[in-house]
């Protein structure tokens, strides 16, 4: 796909930097719609079991999630020494934020409840070093999870890490073309509870009242038009199965919800 407003400089839809590292980037660019998953607890086991499941993405959920400073430095550690690619998502669109997650060496970063087109394009500034941005460098730690040298990893990072911005809100809707817009922005991912929070007034939607089935229809469109990859949600891996008919790449569900699902499922088995 090429993006009618695209960049002057590569990005990881145009990149032709191939580094066998960065999976989950790959995995668009082949089409091969990647699965991902949320991951909310602080641990390097934990991370290191999540990531050995056949996931090419985990989201780091430093939004929601328990995770702190610490955890997300081991978390970005322990999933990219497995060959998965580890994503950050951030409280939000703030530069100190951006900095502190992708001096983990995060493959991408992921920022809830974007509104604006000004918004995305601070997201991308913050994101990417000079010319292209405003990033500072100065840590060691980015180029390990990608298997570079720093020089290497300085050259790359503009145009292989991925931005990824949410669309909840009913804002963010109403701007969502000018948003899938923005130079920079590489996925656009639908977060369905809070977009239906904004848009419905409860949670979870349906999935099939017409004002939800058109807000989505919508998003994807926006994504399309701009040449985005375009994300979701999927609560199991029966939805994802569908999902994958629309969308490049779905999160399914997180670990703290597939841990209490499989044992209430299996203690009532057991129980019966």
């Amino acid at each position: 796909m090429v993006a009618n407003g695209s960049s002057s400089y590569p990005t990881a839809h145009t990149t032709t930097v191939n580094n066998p590292r960065l999976r989950l980037l790959n995995a668009l660019k082949k089409d091969e719609k990647p699965m991902m998953t949320f991951m909310a607890i602080p641990s390097v086991r934990h991370a290191q079991i999540v990531a050995l499941t056949g996931l090419d993405g985990i989201i780091i959920d430093c939004e929601h999630g328990h995770i702190g400073d610490d955890s997300m430095h081991q978390s970005v550690a322990a999933i990219s020494a497995l060959n998965v690619s580890p994503i950050i998502r951030i409280r939000g669109p703030l530069s100190d934020v951006i900095k502190r997650a992708l001096d983990t060496g995060a493959h991408g970063i992921m920022v809830p409840q974007i509104n604006t087109a000004e918004e995305a394009e601070a997201v991308v500034r913050y994101s990417k070093f000079p010319p292209q941005g405003l990033r500072g460098q100065g840590s060691a730690f980015p180029a390990i999870a990608h298997g570079l040298t720093t020089p290497e990893y300085m050259q790359s990072a503009n145009q292989t890490i991925l931005t990824m911005v949410q669309i909840e809100t009913a804002e963010g809707l109403k701007n969502v073309d000018a948003i899938a817009a923005v130079p920079g922005v590489d996925v656009v991912f639908i977060g369905p509870n809070d977009l239906a929070q904004s848009i419905l007034g409860y949670v979870p939607a349906k999935g099939d009242e017409p004002e939800f089935v058109k807000a989505i229809d919508d998003i994807v469109a926006a994504a399309r038009k701009h040449g985005k990859w375009v994300a979701r949600l999927s609560n199991n891996g029966e939805l994802a199965k569908q999902h994958k008919k629309t969308f490049d790449s779905l999160a399914i569900t997180g670990d703290t919800k597939a841990i209490q699902n499989w044992y209430m499922a299996e203690l009532e088995v057991a129980r019966s």
